[in-house]
This record gives structure tokens, sequence and C-alpha cells, in this order.
């Protein structure tokens, strides 16, 4: 068939895009939006006494770390990337990182295959970043006293808080919590449940977050919650000593930035794969006129996940900790290089997979293992001034491993999944894992969050990012994409069913609510449709000439909160 007759046709005949049943908030002075309402909320106090976005974020994120405790975290990490109105960047990578003791082959048994033990149990867990991370962002770019942004999280979690129906359902779902004593005993009322209302409190996170509050991160990497933290380890198997945390340092890094038409993007570098994909991605459709028949169009979407296709591929074999490997950038992000990946794209027709090969020579291959949890969380802060900051941050799977820690009150990351855990054999994912990647004392794993901040003449456009494992590139690139290209608010932006296509397994996974019709057109071109739930959990903050607009998911519990 012609397709392109078909996608006129199909324009002609749905008219608009589908719009979100709810308005973008709107503020004139700053804004917060993060997914729960209760942190968001903290955030906003904070600017509203004066704070500045980095205030706001450093006490966002350990809010979340009392009221979203499958996500936020302070036994977990992530990454922290500012923009500062004067121009001024930056970027803190608190990924957690692999133990001393840590093997390259420590998650392989006896009959010489990979074992669950990087999920579950104490040795799944690396070297906790994100207090460290909160921490010196803080000191570098923050204006309140230390203890003013903690004292709200130490309320809520030595008072408690009403426990919200998704928060709710969601500790009744997890079934591993209930593995764990003390995760039992804190988040599940010792089997008994939490029902929408009731109140939460969790009174040894209180004195933890009381010793950071009082000595800053010593208060968490040495002393007693160091102590108590490895001698935990060492009952249990586990791997963390006192050293491992004492020895911990935030990275500051140059973020990675690129341009895509007229706008200039600030993103994650190394040892996030999310920022390259986006500019990869963005790269490849320059110049394509993509974006004519409108967002979800099959045009839009076919462009689209062809870009996607290729950078999975990319992916697969050349990202890493750039600490322990030489990711070539350079040579991924070249324009020639991007331009002979555009032109391998059949304007009409899906590329099979398995002719879609990593495009840089041979002797760069290095096959990262992709698999990532979807459990992570985002924010975004911009304040009054134009500052503006994007955090991700995460425990890897929901609620980490499980396994909250006696007496201390938070729970642990398993984030050592995130490795390679068999180099050169197929998880269970059916994805190829190898040296890049591999186990190292000291290494970070790969990470898929994206957040990203995009400006244009010098002026803040838009902070944005999301949660969803190996989906996060996608889902924020595609949201970004709704702003530039597509001219969505920020609601709409956000709720503007997505798609998403990582090269192997071949399939185009469809967001539910996406339009049947270029669905159908799809199939004829080629494509493998998968329907999915969720293409990554995208939160986004725009500034549309001096007002700003806060998107956040409507089918799920966030909040943009403003003033």
């Amino acid at each position: 068939m012609n397709i392109r007759a078909a996608v006129c046709a199909l324009c002609l005949a749905t008219g608009a895009l589908p719009g979100s049943a709810k308005e973008p908030v709107r503020a004139q002075h700053g804004m917060v939006v993060a997914q729960e309402p209760l942190a968001a909320d903290v955030g906003l106090a904070v600017l509203k006494n004066g704070g500045n976005a980095i205030d706001a974020a450093v006490a966002v994120g350990f809010a979340l770390a009392v009221t979203h405790p499958s996500a936020g975290n302070i036994g977990g990490g992530g990454f922290l990337l500012v923009r500062l109105a004067n121009g001024q960047t930056a970027f803190f990578d608190f990924r957690e990182e692999a133990p001393a003791k840590a093997t390259r082959d420590m998650y392989i048994g006896p009959d010489g295959k990979a074992t669950e033990d990087s999920i579950y149990g104490w040795r799944s867990s690396g070297v906790p970043g994100s207090v460290a991370g909160f921490d010196l962002a803080a000191k570098k770019f923050g204006s309140r006293p230390w203890r003013q942004l903690l004292e709200p999280a130490i309320q809520l979690a030595r008072d408690g808080f009403p426990v919200s129906k998704t928060l709710a359902e969601s500790l009744q779902e997890e079934k591993h919590l209930a593995t764990d004593p003390e995760s039992k005993r804190i988040f599940l009322h010792n089997g008994s449940y939490f029902h929408p209302g009731d109140t939460l409190k969790q009174p040894e996170l209180a004195a933890t977050l009381e010793r950071i509050a009082r000595d800053r991160s010593n208060g968490f990497y040495e002393g007693e919650t160091a102590r108590r933290l490895a001698e935990a380890m060492k009952a249990h198997g586990g791997l963390i000593t006192e050293n491992d945390l004492k020895n911990y340092r935030v990275k500051e890094r140059a973020p990675l930035t690129g341009t895509y038409e007229g706008y200039d993007i600030l993103t994650a570098p190394p040892p996030s794969a999310g920022g390259v994909g986006l500019l990869q991605i963005v790269g490849i459709l320059a110049g394509t006129h993509y974006q004519t028949d409108g967002p979800d169009s099959p045009k839009a979407v076919h462009w689209e996940a062809e870009a996607m296709r290729r950078f999975y591929a990319d992916r697969s074999e050349y990202l890493g900790d750039p600490d322990y490997y030489n990711v070539p950038l350079k040579m991924l992000l070249d324009p020639g290089y991007l331009a002979r990946r555009r032109a391998s794209i059949d304007p009409d027709h899906a590329t099979p997979s398995d002719l879609v090969e990593p495009g840089l020579p041979k002797a760069m291959a290095a096959h990262i293992d992709i698999r990532e949890s979807t459990e992570t969380t985002h924010f975004n802060v911009v304040d009054q001034q134009g500052n503006a900051v994007a955090v991700t941050y995460t425990l890897n799977n929901s609620y980490g491993n499980g396994i909250t820690v006696p007496g201390l009150g938070f729970l642990l990351n398993d984030e050592m999944d995130d490795f390679s855990a068999q180099p050169g054999v197929p998880n269970m994912f059916g994805m190829v894992g190898g040296d890049a990647n591999a186990i190292e004392p000291g290494k970070r794993p790969l990470s898929s969050m994206t957040p990203t901040i995009v400006t244009k003449d010098g002026k803040l456009v838009m902070a944005v990012g999301a949660p969803g494992g190996s989906r996060i590139t996608t889902g924020v690139t595609e949201v970004m994409l709704n702003v530039l290209d597509f001219h969505l608010n920020a609601q709409d932006a956000v709720d503007l069913p997505r798609f998403h296509n990582q090269w192997k397994p071949d399939y185009l996974n469809l967001q539910r609510g996406f339009n049947p019709q270029s669905a159908k057109i799809l199939e004829q071109m080629g494509y493998r449709i998968q329907p999915t739930g969720g293409v990554a959990r995208v939160e986004l903050i725009v500034d549309n000439n001096g007002t700003l607009e806060g998107g956040t998911e409507s089918r799920l519990n966030g909040k943009a909160a403003g003033y």
C-alpha cells in the first residue's frame, strides 16, 4: 500500500490529537513536580520560604525517602543535574558503587549459571550514594541551612503521614517485603497491611535522618549509621564495609550537551546511557520532517522508532562506566555518523532488528547488558530566579532488595543487578552482557536515567526526566519532542500515549490509549506491535514565556505544585 497516502487520510480522519482531560498546573514564581504529593509540597514550601531550586530538590529527595519508599531513598543512588539562571551547569553522579569485595563472577553459581543473588539478599547492594549526592549539591549551590532541608523528612518519619491508596496498594503488591523481618514490621504492619488513611511512622528512619541533619553526609558514611550498616552486612553475608562507606565519593561530571533545531540540550553523561540515547535519537531525526503529520501519526512514530532501534543497538555495545571503559562519545554523537544511521532508515517500512547492527567499527564492541528495573523516581524543580534542577534516583527494583537495615529504617538497593553478572552469556531477559559493564570493585553500573534540561537563547525551556528502566530514554525523548516539535502544553505532552522500540526483542511497544488507526498502519509497515501499560513515567516543567507549566502522569499519583 501507499503508506504516505494512508498517513494523510488518517490525519484528515482523526484531526487533532486526543487531548488530556487535565490542564497543566501553572505558576509564576516556582514549581516542583514529583511523583509523590507530600514530597512535592515539601519542596514548594522551601521555595516559598526563600530557598532556591537546589535547596528544594534536596528537601524533596529526603522527603521521598520517607513517603515514597518504593524508589525514594537514602539507601540507593542517582543523578542530579543543575542549570543555574546565569548559565552555570553541574552534574552530580551519586550512582551506587560495587563494594571493594565485589568480584566479576560473584553471582555465578556452581552450575556456571547466574544466580538471583544480584536481585535478592544482602549481597545485591551497591554502596549507596544519595546522601553524599544531596550533601555536595547543597554545599555547592544551596542557600538554606542543611538542617532546615531535612526537618520536613524527619517530621514525616517521626510523626508519620497518611498512607495513600497508591502506597497501600504498592505495599500489598510487593511480596518480597514479607521475607525480611524489619521490612515486614515497618512496611507491612507485621502482616496486617496498611490501608488508605492509616498512619505510617518510621522512628528508626527518623533517627537516621537526625544523624544526617546533625553531621551532614558524615552522619551516614561514618559513625553509628555506617557501623550498624556494616555490622548488619557482615552478619548476613553482605559485602559493604565501613571502609566502603567512608571512601564513597560523588563524581562531578560535565553534563552531556547537544543541540536540536535551535534548542540547547543539557543531559546525563555516562555512566548513564540515557543522555547519549536522547542526543542520538534527536540527531537522527534532525532534518527528516518526521513531525509534519502530527504526534502519534504513523510517520512520526516510524521515524522515532527507527532512531530508537539504532540507538539501542549502539547501547548494547559501546556504553559503560567512563572511569573503567573508554566510551566512544565523540564517535557516537558525530553528525556524520548520525547521518549514516539516518540514511539507513526506509521511510515506508520498519527495519527488522536482525538487520540493524551497532554502527561503529567491530573493534569497539563490548556487549553491554541493558536490563533495568522500572522502579525509579524523578523530580524537577524550577525557582523564581530561573534556576532548574532535574533529579533521577533509584533503589533499582521496587523497594530495592526488600531489606530494611535493622535499627536504621531505610531500604537497601539491589543495584548490583545492573552490572553484567555473566559477561558474554544471555541473561534471563535474553540480553547479552560483557566486559564494559562487568563487575569491578568501585565501578558504577550502566543506567538509563536521563535527567534533562533544555534552553533556547540562554533561557530555560524545560526540565524533564522519568523512571522506567530501559524505557526512560524513549519516554523522556518523546515528551521533550512533544513540546519542542508538536508544541503541546506540559500536561498534554506527558499524557499523550507513548511508544518504545529497544532493538531487541524486535517489538514496537504501544502504550494503552494509542491511536488504533495508527497502530494498524504501523503493522502494515512491518512493525510487530506489543501493547504495554506504560513507557516510563515522565515528569515535566515547561517555562512558557515566564509562566511555568507542570505536567505529571494523570493516571498516577504525582503532583505539580507551584506558586
